[in-house]
């Protein structure tokens, strides 16, 4: 690979990613903030607040759906043509959040209209990350799939960075009141400007070379091919179940630790919205430089041998990272942020993608590794600040119960990951077209 192509392959894969994911966290950021108390109106503040989170849950519980639909688009037309069509459905979604009216002003509308641009979301994203990392990928020399692979995971703290740092300028730059009436809208809106620069990178780049092989080796056997839903589960439903089951311990501990505890933060540690945002923001810039250093490390001692090992450094740190936080000391705040998302996540997001994509044969390989990663995600990551904070309300506010969840995530994954054994699907291609 010359290095021309290598940078429009990296930068069209990082680049729209990192804008979906910017987009999906803008209403993370400031869920239990603005949508609780300006479109979830009710009496009962923690009830806003639950159903705030749950229309953070509900993009990641549409997102499969997404998922099988662009995801037979990209196994049938392409990968790129898919991802251009996501990127436009979620800068569309994102920009009319920014637009919409609120309870006061159009009473119920509000909230449904609310839901029906984070389904929007949902759908978009859902297609977005297989076609990201098949980009990636299926142009990544074998010796460096690893390092390839990690760059759309780039995209998760990029993006978070990004939305937090957005609203975090917002509120230094402007007061509270003016904030809270329309200054939350800027960054919403903006977002389109994002998507179009991310649609002129992608434009500029070929399908990849499995996907070409692949419609060629089609045209050859002048074969028809059937439904890509179809085919995946009579061709590899083990791999399916053990990709749903790896996903657990990449989703629903990062939720705890970006989203769930900036509402924890401010309610019950007494320190500020500011104060999260900056420090989550910095945490994620260094989690960005760990995760191709992981994928890069992945391509000489193993995926496996590094997931089993960042699944078993979550599931010890459950515990730790509320004691930790639980000590209402700012600076420990920060350091029990840093320990799970620049030590103990990357080892584990970094090679995820990688080890799904290897996981599955070309013909079916979007669809695959789509469905694994957002059926993982909606069972065990969207819902994880609704769980966590329904958890602290039940347990009068102790935070074991909450902790036992990323236990329980963590021995899913470790679980499925020990099932994974044997040539995976890719390296058998691999090794096939080696020997023709």
């Amino acid at each position: 690979m010359d290095k021309k192509l290598r940078r429009k392959v990296l930068s069209a894969s990082l680049i729209g990613s990192s804008i979906e994911w910017f987009d999906f966290f803008l209403y993370a950021a400031v869920a239990s903030i603005i949508f609780n108390t300006q479109f979830f109106v009710t009496d009962d503040a923690f009830l806003s607040t639950i159903l705030a989170y749950f229309g953070l849950a509900l993009s990641f519980f549409i997102r499969p759906l997404g998922g099988v639909i662009f995801a037979h688009i990209g196994d049938r037309i392409g990968r790129k043509k898919t991802l251009i069509i996501t990127l436009s459905l979620m800068g569309f979604a994102t920009a009319g959040i920014g637009l919409l009216p609120t309870y006061a002003q159009i009473g119920i509308a509000a909230p449904l209209l609310l839901l029906l641009f984070r389904l929007i979301q949902g759908l978009g994203i859902g297609g977005e990350w297989g076609g990201a990392l098949l980009l990636a990928t299926e142009y990544a020399p074998k010796k460096q799939r690893g390092l390839f692979g990690s760059f759309p995971q780039m995209g998760i703290p990029i993006g978070l960075v990004l939305a937090y740092g957005s609203f975090f300028l917002l509120t230094w730059a402007m007061p509270e009141e003016i904030f809270l009436a329309w200054g939350w809208r800027i960054p919403f809106i903006f977002s389109l400007l994002l998507v179009v620069v991310g649609l002129l990178i992608r434009k500029g780049l070929d399908e990849t070379p499995a996907f070409v092989q692949m419609q060629k080796e089609a045209a050859e056997k002048n074969e028809v091919r059937r439904l890509p839903i179809v085919e995946i589960f009579k061709k590899h439903p083990k791999e399916v179940l053990i990709t749903t089951g790896a996903k657990f311990v990449e989703t629903g501990p990062f939720y705890i630790f970006t989203t769930f505890i900036v509402g924890y933060g401010v309610s019950s540690l007494d320190v500020s919205f500011e104060f999260m945002m900056l420090a989550i923001m910095a945490v994620s810039v260094l989690t960005t430089i760990m995760i191709p250093v992981m994928g890069s490390l992945s391509d000489r001692v193993g995926r496996r041998k590094m997931f089993l090992i960042g699944a078993t450094a979550m599931l010890i740190y459950a515990f730790p990272y509320f004691f930790i936080v639980n000590t209402h000391e700012p600076m420990l705040v920060i350091l029990a942020t840093f320990i799970g998302l620049v030590v103990i996540w990357p080892p584990i997001t970094a090679i995820l993608g990688t080890m799904f994509s290897e996981s599955f044969s070309k013909e079916v390989r979007y669809t695959g590794v789509t469905l694994g990663y957002q059926i993982g995600a909606a069972v065990a990551g969207g819902s994880a600040p609704l769980i966590a904070e329904f958890l602290m309300n039940q347990f009068n506010g102790s935070s074991i119960p909450v902790s036992l969840y990323i236990v329980m995530t963590a021995i899913v994954s470790l679980i499925a990951v020990f099932a994974m054994r044997g040539e995976s699907a890719q390296d058998k291609e691999d090794r096939l077209m080696n020997a023709e």
